[in-house]
């Protein structure tokens, strides 16, 4: 039997499998992918120059490996795919060993993978083989719109960008041609997406600065209001010797509310602070120190205790930041029993404008209302900022001591146990 013929017939059947049963969502596992695995192949066993026996099941393992794309559920493609390509063999002529060994090359590439043999070891590098291209970027954005097509959901470019480098780093090639020929161009297609997800946090960032600026914009806009109605209600209410409706009182609600709004942004600003740095530290850890942890084992436990205050702190301090939404209606018995707080936006924010501005109408009508509602809004602010303070604190403590535990982890680790490494 020829060998050159039965891989002919493989490739014939598979391109016209791929033809015949066009899936939209298949952008990425498509028969462009499989010529380029197959052509990965072809390259690397021209180096190990196999025996045709051998180079037989490769060849037919790649060209089937992505089939059961077309015939079953993805997470299962591997096995159909390893299916696919045993009854073609058998349909060949050829042995049931071989059939067994193509079977073989083709289920090793389901991840993580764990190729047993050299032949497996060159249909996974092959399969994987742009990871250490140019073509990788390309790629990558195919694999994520498939991704995208096959879920029904929008994957955001950092998480992506995320998930893309943890598997670049727990990747490795297995064939020794692979990793000598690969390694750089993957280093510095691993560091581009470091460069881009960088790129990203700060993106995001900048758009929570402009939000907070917004948020500015709009209390003070909020506090003009306040300060009209206090002005009609004092020129309806000259009569009265109400010493609530003195301008020591407007002094007094406008000075607490500033402070408290001042107060809050404070807390919003530490909180980015230690996100920013730990974010940083965490990513010096990854992309630097936990690479060579192999070679300074010592150091296992401090880079441990260092992550560990870094994600802690990151925690307590995004926990200090999360809004928290209310509800967002009222009603006219709320309104008319005066249990109603209008001047806070998580009371309103899911009513119509009509029945808000009744319900701002009914408050401006009535004095004791009015201060009732901004006493009840600067006691709210107040419960908020104590609970953004409490976690803050928290969170520059464990910061604190965390990074004198680290660094004293780290002196001892490299004075009493770096000769026994």
């Amino acid at each position: 039997m020829e060998i050159s013929s039965v891989i002919a017939a493989a490739q014939l059947y598979v391109t016209q499998q791929f033809d015949q049963h066009t899936e939209p969502v298949l952008v990425y596992h498509n028969k462009a992918h499989t010529l380029q695995v197959v052509h990965a192949a072809e390259q690397i066993t021209a180096h190990y120059r196999l025996p045709e026996q051998e180079l037989l099941v490769v060849m037919i393992a790649v060209w089937f490996h992505d089939m059961g794309y077309l015939l079953g559920e993805r997470q299962h493609h591997e096995q159909a795919g390893a299916d696919a390509a045993r009854a073609f063999a058998l349909s060949q002529g050829l042995p049931e060993a071989t059939a067994q060994q193509i079977a073989g090359c083709i289920l090793a590439t389901k991840m993580p993978q764990a190729p047993q043999n050299l032949l497996e070891q060159i249909v996974c590098d092959a399969d994987l083989f742009h990871l250490g291209t140019k073509e990788f970027s390309k790629r990558n954005k195919l694999l994520r719109a498939e991704t995208e097509l096959a879920t029904g959901s929008k994957i955001s470019g950092a998480d992506w960008a995320k998930s893309s480098i943890q598997f670049l780093e727990s990747h490795k090639y297995h064939t020794a041609y692979s990793q000598t020929l690969l390694k750089q161009q993957k280093e510095e297609n691993l560091e581009k997406l470091r460069t881009k997800l960088e790129e990203k946090q700060s993106e995001a960032l900048r758009e929570q600065e402009k939000e907070r600026e917004k948020e500015k914009k709009q209390l003070k806009a909020a506090e003009k209001q306040f300060e009209k109605v206090h002005e009609k209600e004092l020129k309806g209410e000259k009569g009265e010797k109400d010493k609530r409706s003195s301008r020591g009182v407007e002094t007094m609600f406008r000075t607490t509310s500033t402070n408290h709004i001042r107060l809050s942004s404070m807390a919003d600003s530490k909180a980015n602070i230690m996100i920013s740095v730990n974010a940083i530290i965490i990513s010096v850890l990854l992309s630097v120190l936990l690479r060579k942890l192999e070679d300074y084992p010592q150091f296992i436990l401090p880079a441990i205790l260092f992550l560990t205050t870094s994600v802690t702190t990151i925690v307590f301090a995004v926990l200090a930041t999360r809004p928290n939404v209310t509800s967002g209606r009222f009603t006219d018995l709320d309104i008319r029993s005066k249990k109603s707080n209008l001047l806070f936006f998580g009371n309103f924010h899911q009513m119509t404008y009509q029945e808000y501005e009744d319900g701002m109408e009914t408050i401006m009508g009535n004095g004791e209302y009015l201060y009732s509602n901004m006493i009840h809004d600067i006691y709210n602010l107040g419960v908020v900022l104590g609970r953004k303070y409490r976690l803050l604190r928290f969170a520059y403590n464990t910061f604190m001591f965390g990074l004198i535990a680290s660094v004293l982890a780290f002196t001892i680790a490299a004075l009493f146990f770096s000769s026994k490494g």
